[in-house]
């Protein structure tokens, strides 16, 4: 049986990050922490943020549409709402999980 994956804890982010740009934990922390503020910010006054080489966070508007209840199965109404997905950029995407190669 596999082991489970480890996944990095903000800590952990935070000494790699510090020890690759040179800085202390501090500094890294405070980074990250107004790079996330700006994404925020950037994603409600735009719609959209851009991570260079990693992705995009995108504002979308769902429409509002018919519903089922699982426990009775009745037919509901859900409201039309505003959602932030994550776009991948494709070459995150292709260094992650490389594409098939065409026969």
């Amino acid at each position: 049986m596999a082991a489970a994956p480890v996944k990095m804890t903000q800590s952990a982010i935070m000494k790699e990050l510090a020890e690759t740009t040179g800085t202390n934990n501090k500094i890294a922390k405070q980074f990250m922490t107004s790079f996330a503020d700006m994404a925020v910010r950037e994603t409600k006054k735009n719609g959209m943020f851009v991570i260079p080489g990693i992705g995009r966070l995108v504002r979308v508007e769902r429409k509002a549409r018919t519903g089922r209840n699982p426990a009775t199965g009745d037919a509901i109404k859900i409201p039309a709402k505003k959602v932030v997905k994550f776009r991948v950029a494709k070459a995150v995407k292709d260094a992650i999980v490389p594409p098939k190669k065409a026969k």
